[in-house]
């Protein structure tokens, strides 16, 4: 993680992820956190909150240069996690999933590689694997984007760029949870779209140590994913039915939502053929082949086929007591409970 006398930047640092992230560095000491996000009503609740003079905020948007590569100048290191993240949002508007996540994305990598940042995360999503839809394939490319740029710069270059990738964040903003909570507790029924679905369940703690652990960690062009359990959506709607003493609140089932998937993959059976376990995680190597195109025609790799694809079906499923088990370990639900 940096250290105290370091400078940090989190690209979109008031959403779910930038706030957790903040607090924990600022836990830790760290001297100066620069948040860049484009909501000011966010920063200025933000910065009302915490009260803390270690904390810079800059309006702005990745998608402009100028914006980003005022906010990078000096800092040591880049979390970045400025996304536009909701899958239907981005079905219905794939040019501005293309211009933030992607185009915004290389304006940070390129804004990191010129100030010579130390060290540059990228926060990446299950969906970016076997993508179907605008959200995932934008993150793909972003993930594509920060590993051309790794290729190019090598080893012992002065910017190291990793990338991490992970799957549902529970009780993110716009995430199943919350809404099911307030479904819940306003008298409304839950709404499901296809009961069997999987997904993977990881904490906001959880993401935040999987960031440490690249920092930490990375070579360069490193992507890192940290093991997960997953639940089916329905098992997910019964733990909470049970956890708020509403075993009778009804559950209607609305139908697939757009690009939606039966389960998501963390990584792909090829990503695990360069792997290597660190036990609580994966670390997948870059891709280090040249434009010999030798190397993708006429020559291939046997190993594939004796790994299989990282997904939601496939992890450790999670029955009813261990999702009430992991729901109660977060604050908004005992918040909620309470």
């Amino acid at each position: 993680m940096p250290k105290t006398n370091e400078r940090v930047l989190i690209t979109g640092g008031t959403g779910s992820f930038g706030k957790t992230m903040l607090r924990a560095l600022l836990d830790e000491g760290v001297q100066e956190i620069r948040i860049l996000s484009r909501d000011e009503e966010k920063q200025d609740a933000l910065r009302n909150d915490l009260r803390d003079d270690r904390v810079r905020y800059y309006i702005g948007d990745i998608r402009d240069r100028d914006a980003v590569e005022r906010a990078v100048m000096g800092v040591d290191s880049i979390f970045h996690a400025a996304a536009l993240k909701q899958v239907p949002s981005c079905e219905f508007f794939p040019h501005e999933a293309v211009r933030t996540n992607i185009i915004g994305s290389e304006n940070v990598i390129r804004a990191a590689i010129r100030a010579e940042v130390g060290s540059l995360v990228c926060l990446s999503t299950d969906k970016a694997v076997f993508p179907v839809n605008a959200m995932g394939m934008s993150k793909a490319m972003m993930e594509k984007a920060a590993q051309a740029a790794a290729r190019d710069l090598g080893d012992g270059a002065a910017t190291t760029i990793s990338c991490v990738r992970y799957g549902n964040v529970m009780y993110s903003r716009g995430s199943a949870i919350p809404l099911f909570v307030r479904q819940i507790k306003s008298g409304q029924p839950i709404t499901v779209t296809e009961p069997t679905m999987t997904r993977f369940l990881m904490p906001l703690r959880d993401s935040v140590s999987l960031v440490r652990y690249a920092f930490d960690h990375a070579n360069q062009g490193d992507l890192f994913i940290k093991k997960a359990p997953a639940s089916t959506i329905i098992d997910l709607v019964e733990a909470m039915k049970q956890l708020f003493n509403a075993p009778d609140h009804p559950v209607e089932v609305i139908g697939w939502r757009h690009a939606e998937k039966l389960y998501e993959t963390l990584a792909s059976a090829q990503e695990l053929t360069q792997s290597e376990d660190m036990g609580d995680y994966h670390r997948i190597r870059m891709d280090t082949r040249n434009l010999n195109y030798k190397a993708y025609f006429s020559e291939g790799d046997e190993r594939t086929h004796t790994f299989e694809d990282y997904h939601s079906h496939n992890t450790e499923r999670l029955d009813i007591d261990g999702i009430k088990s992991l729901l109660l370990s977060l604050p908004e639900i005992q918040a909620e409970l309470a």
